[in-house]
């Protein structure tokens, strides 16, 4: 079963356009005025996962653009590019093709660690971050071979090395995602509803999604036993020069809360780790008014 790619132009306040960049054609949602700030979605969403943000920040004077992700929604699913280097170099490409010289970057789950690497991958274009559900990735590697809990969350992560299996899984029906949604959101919240799963789920149905958001995560995997991976580990050692905000949630069961210590140890500058409690990993969703808060006071501080 398959759907149709116009299901992630859902309506409301925000411009839905396409933009070039670095080769490839992204789905951009777009609305307000002023200074740049870019949403990078995580797995298994796409960029209607920051609505409610893209909502607050656009009242409080931000021009504020949530990407597809390469592969995801409406952006264009190539056969190659799954790397976090072309990650962040998609982010960079997309920042100029809408105009701007730099924009604040903002990333949950899969997007926080793009985040992440943006000071240190292409810090021309990177004013500041903020990481939502995501450890630096230096610190989530070591909490992965550390952590045995952590291991054990991200278990999911090697099924997504299987050929094929995952990619019909996720087109067959909205189990998969519902599951996902499940497992890492909050026991004691409302997330996911029926139409969150529905939402999600037809994204992930979407002809080639299913195949591209698993290759990201096995580029991940394929790279740690390769060559590749230990240089990109070496790359990111660079202390990260812009402000930093972390938000964590308390009940986060993808990526603990305790895997995400010490990612100010790479932050020698602006850091602020902030808890959400009662919230799990989907943290713009699932805690929308306390996440617009944090992000609102944070960008406040920014010179």
């Amino acid at each position: 079963m398959s759907v149709d790619a116009s299901v992630v132009n859902v309506d409301g306040p925000w411009e839905h356009r396409f933009v070039a960049a670095n080769g490839a054609r992204f789905h951009v949602a777009e609305m307000g005025d002023g200074p740049l700030v870019l949403m990078l979605h995580g797995f298994p969403q796409f960029w209607y996962a920051w609505r409610h943000q893209m909502r607050a920040l656009a009242a409080a004077g931000y021009r504020v653009a949530a990407m597809d992700l390469r592969g995801f929604g409406g952006s264009d699913k190539p056969p190659r590019g799954y790397d976090t280097y072309t990650a962040t170099l998609d982010a960079a490409s997309v920042i100029r093709a809408l105009g701007e010289k730099d924009a604040v970057v903002m990333g949950q789950g899969l997007g926080g660690w793009i985040a992440w690497c943006m000071p240190v991958l292409r810090p021309d274009v990177t004013r500041a971050i903020a990481s939502l559900s995501m450890a630096h990735p230096r610190v989530m590697r070591h909490a992965t071979w550390t952590n045995g809990a952590q291991r054990e969350a991200s278990r999911w992560i090697v099924g997504l090395q299987k050929p094929f299996v995952p990619e019909r899984e996720m087109a067959r029906s909205h189990g998969y995602v519902a599951g996902l949604l499940h497992e890492w959101s909050s026991p004691f919240g409302q997330f996911p509803t029926k139409e969150d799963i529905a939402r999600y789920g037809d994204g992930m149905m979407i002809p080639f999604v299913a195949h591209s958001a698993a290759e990201h995560y096995r580029w991940l995997g394929r790279s740690s036993v390769r060559p590749d991976g230990p240089m990109f580990m070496r790359r990111i050692k660079h202390a990260v020069r812009v402000p930093v905000l972390q938000l964590q949630g308390t009940d986060d069961r993808c990526v603990l809360p305790e895997a995400t210590y010490g990612s100010g140890a790479w932050v020698p500058g602006d850091y602020h780790h902030v808890k959400v409690p009662g919230a799990g990993h989907f943290l713009t969703e699932e805690a929308p008014e306390a996440v617009d808060a944090a992000l609102l006071d944070w960008l406040r501080t920014l010179p």
